[in-house]
């Protein structure tokens, strides 16, 4: 029931951003392939750092470094040209300052305590997770308050965003981001314990009907959904005018909540731009972040429906739920501080060439390594 009532959603709404033009449709379907890549492959960052930080299990960082490296390797070329399909194209550029790192730190603790980062939340969240529902809920009202402050977030020390290729020339900024992601990716596999690998169940089907089945209804290996979320990136940006971003739609729906309920923005805020008043005037799905999150929720319900895994249940200790609410403020207060969560802000901002995507990544580590302590006050596992 789950799996016809999400396939009649995703139909029902690409029928109606149809009538916008093949742009929308395309995105949407974008969002739907990144949902169910998320979910088949549990492509999380809050348990690759976890398992990086303690059991030195490099994987899920290794599979980060691969879609870095590939997005990289198809933004530069795509950003010297300047346009794609007719139209302009921007990247994840913002200033590197003060309140990109105390943002970053802050997302580090939250995306631990809440159990996702800002695409774990959405795919957990779409594959049934009721508690995971509620950290989306807490991080929707903690970045629309953390809106209401970016007039004095903005007044602190920060220079404006410093792109890589403008100061190298993009075949050159190419090469030594590239290189950069070797190195680590290097230095990783040398830290790394060895892993038992997991053994696959015998079966008798055939090989392409093992294949099928395993698209469909997962696992999927965590290499192979790097590679289909650096092509969801790209065909964003192609279609879009801009890369992947996650969070805005949090901070767009808490504000769509708070108008219900009778908040008005100031008239010398946030909110008085021309996209964001204009995002706050337009319905939810004709912003492309907003829809593409609600994509990546439904792609992410069919696949936990494939996978025979959609199961909500609410019988979560106190201390889970609260952290639970406690880590969606946190991360939703410091992407929207931060420019964005671990793919508007890191993975999209460094694919861009943007310095504050390095600086975000710098300071979420140790805000991570703070988070997966405060974890076990709540009773979580490590």
């Amino acid at each position: 029931m789950p799996l016809v009532a999400g396939l009649a959603t995703l139909l029902l709404v690409a029928v109606r951003l149809g009538a916008d033009g093949w742009r929308q449709v395309a995105l949407w379907l974008t969002g739907l392939v990144l949902g169910v890549a998320l979910y088949h492959a549990s492509f999380g960052f809050a348990n690759a750092y976890r398992r990086m930080l303690l059991a030195r299990d490099m994987r899920g960082v290794q599979a980060q470094l691969l879609l870095l490296a590939l997005t990289t390797l198809c933004f530069a070329p795509v950003f010297a040209n300047g346009t794609a399909f007719g139209q302009v194209l921007g990247g994840a550029w913002a200033p590197v300052g003060v309140s990109v790192a105390v943002g970053a730190f802050m997302f580090g603790i939250g995306m631990q305590i809440a159990g996702g980062c800002g695409s774990g939340t959405l795919y957990t969240a779409g594959g049934g997770s009721l508690r995971m529902m509620l950290v989306l809920v807490s991080a929707c009202a903690g970045s629309f308050w953390a809106s209401l402050h970016m007039g004095w977030w903005q007044q602190l020390p920060s220079k404006d965003a410093i792109v890589l290729a403008d100061l190298l020339g993009w075949r050159m900024a190419l090469a030594l981001q590239l290189g950069i992601f070797g190195l680590l990716s290097f230095l990783l596999w040398r830290l790394a314990r060895p892993v038992a690998p997991v053994p696959r169940p015998a079966t008798n089907e055939s090989t392409t009907s093992a294949v099928l089945a395993r698209v469909f209804s997962g696992p999927w290996p965590v290499m192979v959904a790097a590679v289909v979320l650096a092509l969801g990136n790209v065909s964003t940006l192609l279609l879009a005018g801009h890369p992947w971003s996650i969070t805005w739609g949090f901070t767009l729906w808490g504000a769509k909540v708070a108008g219900w309920l009778g908040w008005r923005p100031a008239p010398d805020g946030f909110w008085q731009g021309d996209f964001q008043s204009g995002a706050l005037a337009g319905g939810v799905l004709d912003d492309t972040t907003s829809m593409m999150d609600l994509a990546i929720m439904l792609g992410a319900l069919c696949a936990a429906s494939l996978a025979g895994r959609f199961a909500p249940r609410w019988d979560f200790p106190w201390r889970s739920l609260l952290a639970a609410l406690l880590g969606g403020l946190l991360l939703g207060y410091g992407s929207r501080i931060a420019y964005g969560c671990n793919i508007g802000a890191f993975v999209s901002g460094v694919a861009s060439g943007s310095l504050h995507g390095w600086l975000w990544i710098t300071a979420a580590l140790p805000g991570t390594w703070l988070g997966i302590r405060l974890r076990r006050r709540f009773g979580m596992a490590d």
